[in-house]
């Protein structure tokens, strides 16, 4: 495989040619870009006019990665032809949270065949419920079949994402990327360095992503007294502070992360299934730790891999860790690069949802406040 990474900085333009030379059938272009460039579409026009056979896809970010760095404001671009894997795209729209598990099952149904090995996803961050769209693939596609990728983000305003459509910015919008040849090799990794704090509560009343009470109290008044003065920047704030959730004592947690309030109804929306009658906790963090599990995700990622030179590495991190970890947020991203692949391309972004596997050849779910990690190389 032949990678190269580029990237666009409002006022500066490329820092490089877009290698065009690249351009077939067997490319990836992933583009992760700040969600003010909707408004602005003029990097992705020049990215379909140089790739015109080539995949495109991407998302907006609260934070691209490019290499150790992370950038506002900027389009972070990866450009790999593959020797011996075959691309297919898939793209659907959807119809609000609802939609979420059926649009799942639109795009396994374009993606399905014998020699598909992995599939990269990318979801408007808003209006989709993370959970049954994750759930609609994998009960429509094989179970060997690796499913990871992320839910677009829009910096700590919650207020617009997209997914491109080749050139253009486009929100309710999926799209997915599907490889196939038995020559391609996918590893996978996640950790969140999250620690619970407080009493564990019971979900009393919640439908789907939406949470109404715990121990039948009003889910966004308890929520605001832990809070105390940074109530008043919700849905911010909340990513300070996301929830734990596991259907019973002895199942694995995971992470949700709020995306709206609803005053009226004192409800919390977040971006994944808060199944009633779990047990859910809130959390809190420490930099070095978030920083460590980034260093996991990455390890994981890698360890089942053959020894390569040439690799690429798509990070998925969420917007509230990158709020925690400030000053030190590239400090997360150079740990990812530590046991890479010495020739390895390294993109990614700041998310409002992460997709993949809890655990290695485990079944793919969605994650708030985690560090996921997917390398893509082949044999």
């Amino acid at each position: 495989m032949l990678h190269r990474t580029v990237t666009f900085r409002t006022g500066t333009a490329w820092d490089s040619p877009l290698p065009a030379e690249m351009d077939g059938p067997q490319t990836l272009v992933l583009a992760f870009a700040a969600s003010e460039f909707s408004a602005n579409p003029a990097p992705f026009s020049q990215l379909a006019a140089a790739f015109p056979k080539s995949v495109l896809v991407g998302c907006s970010t609260s934070g691209e990665i490019a290499g150790t760095q992370v950038h506002d404001a900027s389009v972070s671009v990866a450009v790999v032809r593959f020797d011996h894997t075959r691309l297919r795209r898939a793209f659907t729209r959807v119809d609000g949270a609802a939609d979420s598990f059926d649009a799942g099952v639109r795009l396994a149904a374009q993606l399905g065949g014998e020699d598909l090995r992995a599939v990269f996803v990318l979801s408007d961050g808003l209006c989709v419920n993370g959970t049954p769209l994750v759930d609609g693939l994998t009960r429509h596609l094989p179970a060997a079949v690796s499913i990871t990728g992320g839910l677009a983000g829009d910096g700590s305003r919650f207020a617009h994402t997209w997914v491109l459509d080749r050139d253009q910015p486009e929100a309710n919008c999926i799209c997915a990327v599907g490889f196939y040849g038995e020559r391609l090799r996918v590893g996978h990794g996640c950790d969140g360095g999250w620690s619970d704090f407080g009493p564990e509560r019971r979900i009393t009343r919640s439908e789907g992503n939406v949470l109404y009470e715990l121990d039948g109290e009003p889910a966004l008044d308890l929520y605001k007294t832990y809070l105390g003065e940074r109530a008043e920047g919700l849905p911010g704030t909340a990513l300070l502070f996301p929830l734990s959730v596991r259907r019973d004592a002895a199942s694995q947690r995971v992470v949700r992360t709020i995306l709206g309030i609803d005053e009226a109804r004192q409800a919390l929306t977040f971006a994944g299934d808060v199944p009633q009658g779990s047990i859910a906790r809130l959390m809190r963090a420490n930099t070095d730790k978030l920083i460590c599990s980034a260093a996991l995700a990455a390890r994981q990622a890698v360890q089942s891999l053959p020894e390569t030179d040439d690799a690429l590495i798509i990070s998925v991190s969420c917007i509230g860790r990158r709020l925690i970890l400030g000053e030190r947020t590239e400090e997360e991203i150079e740990t990812v690069l530590e046991g890479a692949p010495l020739r390895a391309a390294h993109v990614g972004f700041y998310s409002y949802g992460e997709i993949s596997p809890s655990v290695p050849g485990g079944a793919s779910e969605l994650h708030n406040q985690t560090m996921t990690v997917t390398v893509f190389s082949e044999a």
